[in-house]
């Protein structure tokens, strides 16, 4: 009789490790689609864009579009995001 008790007392925890494992497993999941869509919402540029965005900002300083101030908080901010 107590050998039938001992073994359903192993399957209980095997069983609630095993629940605890999937729970784990859905919560990483969630988490990780909620970081995936936030990062959708934000374009990458890539380096092409990047020199072609500071290219045209040192056309536009170059032209007389924009004074040097202008330039400078631009491209910091290109190079920032």
């Amino acid at each position: 009789m107590m050998d039938g008790m001992m073994g359903m007392g192993w399957m209980m925890l095997v069983w609630g490790l095993a629940g605890l494992a999937v729970l784990a497993l859905v919560v990483a999941g969630v988490i990780w689609l909620v970081q995936s869509s936030q990062d959708r919402g934000r374009p990458a540029l890539d380096a092409a864009d990047e020199d072609a965005a500071e290219r045209e900002l040192r056309r536009r300083y170059a032209a007389g579009e924009i004074d040097q101030e202008e330039y400078t908080r631009r491209l910091d901010t290109l190079r920032r995001y």
